[in-house]
């Protein structure tokens, strides 16, 4: 048993989609980070950082308990655990790791600051406007180069594309035209007609009114499926 601490943001469902993908059986904390559940002590003592996700494995290293924080790391853990979703050595590897660090380094961390001054933010500041949004499309463009004439990031159907799926539902408030990139919008539509995928994006909707107001029909207008 796997136990997940959990918000429903990007970064959370790349763990529910692991999981789902994986089929390891796991169950939701949820982290309220809107009252600060993320600061707590006993979520520190194994997520030093204050961020979901975070695990732990009831089975882990050699048996015994073991907790992971960062999702990045959680991906590599879970893929390395059950020899699924990334190729054991080679370029296969090599590309795979490649990709899930250009989602960690850059598509998450700029489309979060695109979504923050685009949709959050209490005052419009124009050159924080532009600078994320423009950054934004230029990620969307290299992924759209990136998956032409693939059907996913790297070949074949690994952590690298659980990693970077979840944060392209609001390519809206990221000011992205997705019709701008067709080789994403093929992508996507092949990643949210997969069950697994579907399932984990929709774990702990319940907590998230975005997401708890999509009907079925509004899911799949939403990823083009």
């Amino acid at each position: 048993m796997i136990e997940l601490y959990f918000a429903a943001t990007p970064n959370g469902h790349k763990i529910s989609i692991a999981l789902e993908e994986l089929g390891l059986p796991y169950e939701i904390h949820r982290i309220n980070i809107g009252v600060g559940d993320q600061f707590k002590p006993e979520f520190l003592a194994f997520s030093p950082n204050n961020r979901i996700p975070a695990i732990i494995d009831r089975d882990g290293i050699d048996g015994n308990p073991t907790s992971v924080f960062e999702s990045g790391a959680i991906l590599i853990y879970l893929a390395e655990k059950t020899g699924q979703l990334m190729p054991a050595d080679g370029v296969g590897r090599k590309t795979v790791l490649e990709w899930l660090m250009w989602q960690m380094g850059g598509f998450g961390p700029m489309l979060g600051q695109a979504h923050h001054f685009n949709h959050y933010a209490p005052e419009t500041i124009d050159y924080a406007v532009m600078r994320y949004s423009k950054e934004a499309n230029r990620l969307y463009g290299v992924l759209d180069r990136q998956l032409e004439g693939r059907d996913f990031v790297a070949d074949d159907f690994s952590i690298a594309d659980i990693a970077i799926f979840p944060w392209t539902r609001t390519y809206q408030r990221q000011h992205v035209e997705i019709e701008d990139y067709p080789n994403v919008m093929r992508w996507r539509k092949t990643m949210i007609s997969r069950p697994a995928v579907a399932k984990g994006m929709q774990a702990g909707s319940e907590f998230n009114a975005d997401l708890r107001e999509l009907s079925p029909a509004e899911w799949k207008r939403l990823f083009g499926a």
